[in-house]
């Protein structure tokens, strides 16, 4: 049975009502790691905010279920959902330099967590905390604990976050391109080190990037996005083998090989965006008919 089941989830702006979000389903299993792929602006991260009751406050859900463990968290008090997400979920932000608070230190950062939301006295939150920490490779946990962020590397930013995100045993993490802000050789050691604490702590993941690439390294499942719209929900192994949507075939054409490092991008054809533009308008010519109907 799955952990997290999202069903119909729309979405649109408060101001001029642009939809951002068009039906979106998908599901993810406990233990089960999914990627949430699609170009810059097709609802990746929107996802991932709607679950954990963080959209910007310009943003509002129009229609649709966001079920966790069964119960419908767009139904619930903001309270009581703010508890049942903190106790259950977690999120491993983009940037670290920015998702730190530069004036407080690492140790705060993590044990607040456990302490504000868990209950747990501070020492105990202290202990977890430089064991969460300790798992992640940083060598003397206690040092970076007394650390600012400002005093670390950004791998090393990146790593407390992990450590945070995994230090109170959630069900489920929204990883939101966690390697983005970092260099190409950290971000290796990045993704295998979540895939590390994934296996070991049977976290489901929803993981949200452009680069097909990390789909192929840490993902089982894969959801394909554009404009807000599902164009595709399978399993990595048969997406690679043989997308089923043009437009996930031509997003694997134009992802660049290491093999051939000397080769020309290839770009998505005009075509494909045509005919999937053409499918998103039908999609709201059908919402807006079911509103007014």
């Amino acid at each position: 049975m799955s952990f997290l089941v999202v069903r119909g989830l729309s979405a649109r702006l408060k101001g001029d009502g642009a939809r951002l979000l068009r039906g979106v389903g998908l599901s993810v299993a406990p233990g089960e790691v999914r990627g949430l792929v699609g170009e810059s602006g097709a609802g990746k991260s929107m996802i991932g905010k709607a679950v954990l009751g963080i959209l910007p406050q310009a943003v509002e859900v129009t229609g649709g279920e966001i079920l966790l463990d069964g119960t419908d968290l767009l139904t619930l008090p903001p309270g009581e959902r703010r508890r049942r997400v903190g106790a259950a979920c977690a999120l491993i932000p983009q940037d670290p330099l920015t998702a730190l608070n530069p004036a407080r230190r690492i140790g705060p950062q993590i044990t607040g967590r456990l302490v504000d939301i868990l209950g747990w006295d501070r020492a105990r939150a202290r202990t977890r905390a430089e064991e969460a920490l300790a798992e992640t490779h940083l060598p003397d946990p206690e040092r970076i604990m007394r650390a600012y962020p400002h005093q670390l590397s950004g791998g090393q930013r990146q790593r407390c976050l992990i450590a945070s995100a995994f230090v109170a045993g959630p069900r489920l993490i929204v990883a939101d391109e966690p390697t983005t802000a970092l260099d190409v050789t950290v971000q290796k050691q990045i993704l295998r080190l979540i895939a590390e604490m994934q296996a070991r702590h049977g976290t489901a993941l929803l993981f949200v990037t452009h680069d097909l690439g990390v789909v192929s390294k840490v993902c089982q499942s894969l959801t394909v996005l554009y404009a807000g719209m599902v164009v595709e929900d399978t399993g990595v192994r048969s997406f690679f083998r043989a997308p089923a949507h043009p437009y996930s075939a031509a997003l694997l054409a134009a992802t660049p090989r290491y093999t051939d490092p000397g080769g020309s991008l290839t770009p998505v054809p005009e075509a494909v965006l045509a005919a999937v533009r053409a499918e998103v308008a039908a999609r709201d010519a059908a919402a807006e008919g079911a509103r007014h109907g």
